[in-house]
């Protein structure tokens, strides 16, 4: 292996782990706009922001600029954002999310932006002009993958440019490893965390150690929150007749404010096995409910497993174990 120095290293293993990187389209003045790794860089905040995408990344940076008083306007190409995720689940954080002041166009792209003295003239595809003081692209990330050699060393890589690996996360080069977003599988910190912790009993314990990655628990940190684990009803219906458990109201520290905030509970049930196929939830503190319902998901439990536990009063989570007619 030769390092940028010119230096020559060789070892009995190698191990890949050089993530991804924000990617920007090919339109004309692309290069003026910012992605998620230079906002953090950004000396001042922006008084108006364009954020093209609908993803985690799209959307959480949405959410905190909007939080922080920045004028946000979002666009997103496709019919609702978090496209992958369950549909009524994404559809209400789209709604708060307008609600709370974001100027959301779903089904709009830019066409190209220029910059003029106050920011940057953006051509959308709706046919208006509009100036944002700064423009953000997050509209995907690519492995980092270039200028490592890895065709010369017989490593594979997919479409994406991404390194292909085994369950093992093992290139088909018995030496080289990948773990990450590198390999494109489940792009979150903790899968990539728990990659290496694999690589390691596998390669250096003698314990041959696969990564589960089905039934990940995950989050996205918009206002409010989604947490997710398992199918979504639309995933779970092309499977299998499903039972669906749902109800989505005003939680009680927010009805008694006076605020139009609504939450999401919902679980997708097998109707053949009576497992929990899917639970997600759309409300404040989400990430640390999924978490815990995420256990339970994982280990198998069924509609009845949930129904026998008792409820926590007065939360929003009581939801979860108290919902008894599909909807």
């Amino acid at each position: 292996m030769e390092l940028a120095d010119g230096s020559r290293k060789s070892a009995r293993h190698i191990l890949i782990a050089t993530g991804g990187r924000p990617v920007k389209p090919d339109l004309p003045g692309a290069e003026h706009a910012i992605t998620s790794n230079d906002i953090f860089h950004l000396e001042k905040l922006p008084k108006s922001v364009l954020i093209i995408g609908g993803g985690y990344i799209a959307c959480e940076f949405a959410c905190i600029l909007n939080g922080l008083g920045v004028q946000v306007t979002q666009f997103y190409r496709g019919a609702q954002i978090l496209r992958g995720f369950d549909g009524e689940a994404r559809g209400l954080v789209s709604d708060e999310m307008i609600q709370s002041g974001i100027d959301l166009h779903l089904g709009t792209n830019i066409l190209s932006m220029e910059p003029v003295e106050d920011g940057y003239r953006v051509k959308a595809s709706n046919g208006t002009e509009a100036t944002y003081q700064q423009v953000m692209f997050a509209t995907g990330r690519a492995p980092n993958t270039e200028d490592l050699g890895l065709e010369a060393a017989g490593v594979a890589t997919g479409r994406k440019g991404e390194i292909v690996v085994d369950e093992y996360s093992q290139t088909g080069v018995p030496s080289v490893y990948a773990i990450g977003d590198v390999t494109d599988r489940a792009n979150l910190t903790p899968v990539a965390i728990r990659e290496g912790m694999a690589f390691v009993e596998t390669v250096f314990n003698g314990n041959p150690t696969p990564v589960d990655h089905d039934l990940i628990p995950t989050a996205i940190f918009t206002q409010p929150e989604m947490g997710t684990v398992g199918l979504s009803e639309e995933a779970a219906r092309d499977q299998e007749p499903v039972d669906v458990y749902c109800n989505s109201f005003r939680p009680m520290q927010t009805a008694f404010a006076g605020r139009p905030d609504r939450v999401l509970m919902k679980l997708v049930v097998s109707r053949k096995t009576r497992k929990v196929l899917g639970c997600h939830i759309v409300a404040p503190g989400a990430g640390e409910m999924i978490q815990l319902a995420g256990i339970a998901v994982k280990m198998g439990a069924t509609k009845e497993d949930f129904d026998r536990t008792v409820a926590v009063h007065p939360t929003m989570s009581e939801e979860l174990v108290t919902m008894k007619t599909p909807v």
